[in-house]
């Protein structure tokens, strides 16, 4: 189809995915946090997890509320923008969206009667009705993940001028072997992205002295689910990315920049694509047939397999692959120092506390940048290797207009979920929560590590410390 507004359907498309993919990440794992924080209260009676779990779960039903909105937008852009991709091959991955339909109903069902039941069921009732959200949090990505993945890889149907016919939906998408590898992929991210985005902010609530056992509880909670999560994703990411060797080489070659077929490869860190090689990078020789098969020597499949008019935009799909897997490290490094302070008891460092806070956004950037590398590390196929982009979009003549609007309403959008975050966070915590020995956040004498949590003092009205207990973060 003739489209002379290709780019900007797809740029509303990667628009509409960028903002409402964080989301997903808090589906996936927000509710565990919560429930884990609500766990632990009917277990040990301690009313700071009890304060954190409700003041988290209205936090979850805001972001649920924004995620809805984003959802129905995507969801109705698959169908106006793309609508003979929806026809040729609707009945091959419909039941994907179809069950992802039925979990979205159940979580909206529990979200409204676990947060707004804290005062009226009981205790163990309340956690129960918990748990359909995170198991629909985790069934809605699945599915969704699914049909990605039989795009990236389509089979269980057999194609007939142009449509598919001889259909097997649940084998096309749930016996896919791109299928568990990208699914899991992003499991991870959710827990990393959840996690460093909350425990950045308890992070800059310490740095600037607010060292109560409420923020303490809630970082130790966050930060080790991320840090357990990011080392995790560096092996997660190995098995993704020999999935993609085998069954998408092509993009393997657009994320390496690897213009020709090669025997012991080499890997090139930094650099740019210019057509023929890539320049100004790092060279590691082997490293690239090492990672992708194990074997120094293995063959690698280069650009060259496919004409110009098949192949991904290179240094699009290199660059965010890199930035992607350049942020990843940081994470499992920062990920790993904190898990060896926890298990030596020692404390945070101001440092440690800096990164944190830097790790949530850069944990954004790597998923967006993850995302990137397999949306236009597939293009131009909107099904690989079966149908284009630019024969699934619409003819309709209006999409910058729709492009526009889009773009306004994401911006008032941001603002409504800031001021709503904003005015949860400043909910006072109940007043047996509060540091009794503090005011304004200051302290006239030096906290003691273990009896504190933290080795603090205040000089001249600032708040000066060295470090945060990780002991206290234990509990």
């Amino acid at each position: 189809m003739n489209q002379q507004y290709l780019f900007e359907a797809r740029q509303m498309q990667a628009l509409s995915l960028a903002v409402h993919i964080p989301l997903v990440c808090f589906g996936i794992a927000f509710p565990v946090f919560v429930l884990f924080a609500e766990w632990r209260y009917l277990r040990s009676g301690d009313e700071v997890y009890r304060a954190l779990a409700r003041r988290w779960s209205r936090i979850m039903l805001a972001l649920f509320a924004v995620g809805v909105v984003t959802g129905t937008i995507l969801s109705f852009e698959l169908g106006l923008l793309w609508p003979v991709w929806m026809q040729d091959f609707g009945n091959v991955f419909g039941l994907g969206f179809t069950l992802e339909g039925f979990s979205f109903f159940v979580e909206a069902i529990f979200v409204g009667i676990y947060a707004y039941g804290w005062e009226r069921l009981p205790g163990r009732t309340h956690f129960l009705c918990g748990i359909p959200i995170a198991v629909a949090g985790v069934a809605g990505s699945f599915f969704v993940i699914a049909v990605n993945a039989w795009m990236n890889h389509p089979t269980g149907f057999t194609l007939v001028d142009g449509r598919a016919t001889d259909v097997h939906p649940w084998k096309a998408l749930f016996d896919n072997p791109m299928f568990w590898s990208e699914y899991v992929h992003m499991y991870f991210a959710a827990y990393i992205v959840c996690g460093f985005l909350l425990a950045g902010a308890y992070a800059w609530a310490l740095l600037r002295g607010r060292r109560g056992r409420y923020e303490r509880t809630a970082l130790g909670i966050t930060l080790a689910a991320a840090s357990i999560a990011s080392p995790l994703q560096v092996i997660v990411g190995d098995w993704a990315a020999r999935d993609v060797a085998t069954y998408q080489p092509v993009k393997l070659a657009a994320m390496e920049g690897l213009a020709t077929t090669t025997r012991g490869a080499a890997e090139h860190l930094l650099g740019w694509y210019n057509g023929h090689s890539v320049v100004w990078g790092i060279e590691i020789p082997r490293l690239l047939s090492l990672l992708a098969e194990h074997n120094p020597s293995a063959v690698i499949r280069g650009l060259d397999i496919v004409p110009l008019a098949d192949q991904p935009p290179v240094n699009v799909v290199r660059i965010a692959f890199q930035t992607m897997v350049g942020i990843g490290s940081l994470l499992a490094l920062l990920g790993l120092v904190y898990l060896y302070l926890r298990f030596r008891r020692q404390g945070l460092p101001r440092l440690v506390l800096w990164a944190t806070v830097a790790a949530g956004p850069l944990s954004v950037v790597a998923l967006i940048a993850g995302w990137i590398t397999t949306e236009v590390g597939r293009q131009p196929w909107i099904v690989y290797e079966v149908m284009r982009v630019s024969s699934a979009v619409t003819g309709a003549s209006d999409i910058p207009i729709g492009y526009g609007t889009l773009s306004v309403v994401y911006v008032v959008l941001a603002v409504i979920v800031f001021l709503i975050l904003r005015r949860l966070a400043r909910i006072p915590l109940p007043a047996s929560l509060l540091p009794s020995e503090a005011t304004d956040g200051l302290c006239s004498r030096r906290l003691h590590a273990g009896r504190d949590g933290g080795v603090y003092r205040a000089r001249g009205g600032r708040l000066r410390g060295r470090a945060v207990d990780a002991a206290v973060l234990r509990s």
